[in-house]
């Protein structure tokens, strides 16, 4: 595994969760409540609310550790080769990640389980949003 700069592994996962706030509040909360048949007032349980903060703070963690050595991994082996900026790295990493993985999964919900296109729409677009924020991120963060 190479060696993770973990103030960015933090950085990027902190990124995530603030992105996931925003898309799923007040960008497309109401959207996404409604597509996934939740009530306008829905107001989840604290111990329900304790429970998916801490999943998605690992999931976001997860993520960003794998991102990042999948970063690192795709960079040139010699420390003075003349590559591409490193920003490249972090899109070109989180794309991979988002059309790889993301993409794939996001569709079985609309083939197996009937989500709706308008929700696929939506989760993709925050997953695509907030991979790309941690991969510049961890780009950019040596």
């Amino acid at each position: 595994m190479p060696p993770l700069n973990w103030l960015a592994v933090i950085a990027a996962a902190a990124a995530h969760i603030v992105i996931g706030f925003v898309w799923y509040g007040p960008l497309w909360g109401g959207a996404w409540m409604k597509e996934m048949g939740m009530a306008a007032d829905f107001k989840p349980a604290p111990a329900l609310l304790k429970r998916s903060m801490l999943l998605m703070i690992a999931g976001a963690t997860m993520t960003a550790v794998v991102l990042a050595c999948v970063i690192e991994l795709g960079r040139p082996a010699a420390p003075d080769a003349s590559d591409a900026p490193d920003v490249v790295y972090g899109v070109v990493a989180a794309l991979g990640a988002w059309i790889g993985f993301y993409v794939p999964l996001l569709l079985g919900g609309v083939a197996w389980e009937n989500r709706s296109w308008k929700l696929f729409g939506i989760n993709a677009g925050y997953h695509l949003t907030a991979l790309l924020a941690a991969g510049v991120i961890l780009a950019l963060w040596r």
